[in-house]
């Protein structure tokens, strides 16, 4: 695996994310920011945070795979928030634990949340862009 993930002694443990990505592999994988747009380009989820989180994270991991990758390549996560608010994050989490369940994997790599006043369109309320390594 060309990642290794790790929380070095001094930097504090996080229960969703690893504070360290050490990448060995030889090809960077640069996804696009993705957001909660269905196979046939319609929005999922209007309105709903948890089912967009979930549906960015869906649409990561098919990007990721038409690289040859997966989440276990994931080297950094960067999620960006519309009007975020720390109050928000169980609805975040809940998407982020569906799309694990739904895709099989646990997502741990470093990770970034910024919370912005808009994205694309006014229907999206997030977008999830990674970087991977692949060997």
């Amino acid at each position: 695996m060309p990642i290794t993930l790790v929380n070095p002694d001094g930097l504090p443990t996080v229960d969703v994310y690893h504070q360290v990505s050490i990448a060995t592999g030889s090809k960077l994988v640069f996804l696009a920011g993705q957001v909660a747009w269905g196979p046939d380009g319609g929005t999922v989820g209007v309105g709903d945070l948890a089912a967009q989180v979930e549906r960015c994270y869906l649409n990561v991991g098919t990007a990721l795979a038409g690289a040859g990758a997966s989440f276990d390549d994931v080297a950094k996560l960067t999620v960006y928030v519309v009007d975020w608010t720390p109050d928000k994050m169980p609805l975040l989490m809940e998407g982020v634990g569906r799309a694990a369940a739904r895709l099989g994997f646990a997502p741990a790599p470093p990770a970034t949340l910024i919370g912005v006043a808009a994205l694309d369109v006014p229907e999206h309320l997030v977008e999830i862009e990674a970087t991977a390594v692949v060997a």
